[in-house]
């Protein structure tokens, strides 16, 4: 249950920075592009949230069935 209210707030935090970044970005240019870059922001911050997340879990199933993770010399 921890695991997954930390993935939850990690996307939102993600998405708020997104989301800030993108209407900064937008605000440069006009009120209505803020607005528009502050959505499409916060949306890329939620799936780059995700991806992070899939790729943490993927890379450590990769590192526990690579049979040279257990060797611990370096040739």
């Amino acid at each position: 249950m921890r695991e997954r209210i930390t993935a939850v707030l990690l996307r939102a935090r993600y998405a708020a920075i997104g989301a800030a970044v993108g209407a900064a970005i937008g605000g440069l240019f006009s009120r209505n592009a803020a607005s528009t870059g502050g959505a499409i922001g916060g949306l890329v911050g939620a799936t780059v949230a995700d991806t992070r997340g899939t790729l943490e879990g993927t890379l450590e199933e990769v590192k526990e069935l690579d049979p040279r993770s257990d060797d611990p010399s370096t040739d």
